[in-house]
């Protein structure tokens, strides 16, 4: 099914700048349009988001430059080409690059071409983009099981302003319910802690991602306080129902070979960094933890896997991976994680994301798909991979149109299964 016509342009993402669309057309006429986000808080190893640079248009933040590398490189090459064969069509773009980051024409160019491509071809051929997706790279999932929502509802870092120095603090689903029914419960637990914030006279504004972002929180740690009690208020058991994860994006707040907990105006080692956070797995009910070190902190990673193993807890990497599957390869060699985070803008194809939780799966990896914390869009591709590659949990904000559209597509592919 040829490609017969792509456009692309700019539209607003959710931090107020512009991300790009792409609109891809086929010659029975099928379409569909696609576009990217990108992250307030990015590794530095993820690809290029390509912007314009040009300070009078768009504080610097336009994207002119990707666009016209779409419609002046990308598109002539590929269109004529067969969209169902994604993985030639993802694999001629990353060849026009040559860049092992796409630094050359822009991760944010190639991905809006890959991923509206997928969708056109799902168009085409009258299924959904999961099926699509499933089918053509051939993954083996049965969807008999579906990702479970992972919700990050307090979020610091890079995400807020004066609040915690770790990034997000997540409700994970526990327990084997249904998607909809698990979402219910965790956004009821997130409308209590609402309640237990307002309470330790905390502010219930919001940060990028739709969570609560409260300025004068004490420590790194009282948000698990914050929301153990939320579960127990909400009505439901810690752990076994609602459990709590974390990401503390560590690289963010690493300096001079040492971790700068500004809040509490401490300095700690790698090998103090880590025996805190095992203080925190002996008292709370955390299911998962992420990014809890630098991303080239390899040695202490395998270390602090050490610890999560003996709790029987996920460590999973994010920074330190980027949906990489070179550098997930090493994690896996250095027996540096457990699970890995996945977004699509980390490395810039929907053939390269496949490839990389297929290679997870291989070695016994689970995979959780990411929404970005600066620049969503409506989009909601990635629940589509997630349920095609047989993620465990899809990890979004709880409120705003451009998170909860991720959990209403889950919702509709759950409904769609048991029609």
């Amino acid at each position: 099914m040829k490609i017969t016509k792509i456009s692309a342009y700019e539209i607003l993402a959710s931090g107020g700048y512009p991300t790009i669309e792409a609109y891809v057309e086929l010659e029975d006429g099928s379409s569909a349009t696609a576009s990217v986000p990108y992250g307030a808080s990015a590794g530095s190893h993820e690809a290029t988001v390509m912007v314009d640079e040009d300070s009078t248009r768009w504080n610097g933040k336009g994207m002119q430059k990707a666009i016209s590398n779409i419609n002046t490189v990308l598109s002539p090459a590929l269109l004529g080409h067969d969209a169902y064969d994604q993985r030639a069509i993802d694999q001629l773009m990353i060849d026009l690059d040559g860049t092992p980051n796409k630094a050359k024409l822009g991760g944010n160019a190639i991905l809006a071409l890959s991923l509206a491509v997928a969708n056109a071809a799902a168009s085409s051929k009258k299924v959904e983009l999961y099926h699509h997706i499933i089918d053509t790279f051939q993954t083996g999932v049965d969807l008999k099981t579906l990702p479970q929502p992972m919700v990050v509802v307090i979020e610091g870092g890079k995400h807020a302003d004066e609040t915690t120095d770790l990034q997000e603090f997540c409700f994970s689903a526990s327990r084997k319910a249904s998607v909809a029914e698990n979402v219910r419960m965790i956004m009821e637990c997130y409308h209590a802690l609402a309640k237990v914030l307002k309470k330790n006279k905390l502010s219930t504004n919001v940060g990028n991602e739709g969570a609560f972002a409260p300025s004068g929180i004490p420590t790194n740690e009282a948000p698990f306080t914050y929301m153990l009690e939320a579960i127990q208020l909400a009505g439901y058991k810690p752990k076994d129902e609602v459990g709590l994860s974390v990401d503390a994006a560590a690289s963010e707040f690493y300096k001079d070979s040492n971790y700068e907990l500004a809040i509490e105006k401490r300095t700690l080692s790698a090998d103090e960094l880590i025996s805190y956070y095992e203080s925190w797995l002996q008292k709370y009910p955390i299911v998962s933890i992420e990014d809890m070190l630098h991303e080239d902190d390899w040695d202490n990673w395998t270390k602090l896997k050490v610890v999560t193993d003996k709790y029987g807890i996920p460590l999973i990497g994010d920074d330190l991976t980027v949906t990489n599957p070179v550098r997930l390869q090493k994690a896996i060699d250095q027996n540096a994680i457990s699970a890995i985070l996945i977004k699509l803008n980390q490395i810039g194809t929907l053939t390269e994301t496949v490839d990389c939780c297929l290679l997870a799966r291989k070695h016994g990896l689970m995979t959780i798909t990411s929404h970005r914390g600066g620049g969503e869009t409506n989009d909601a591709t990635m629940v589509d991979v997630a349920v095609a590659v047989g993620s465990a949990f899809i990890k979004v904000g709880p409120t705003r149109g451009e998170r909860v559209s991720k959990y209403n597509r889950l919702m509709a592919i759950e409904r769609g299964l048991h029609a």
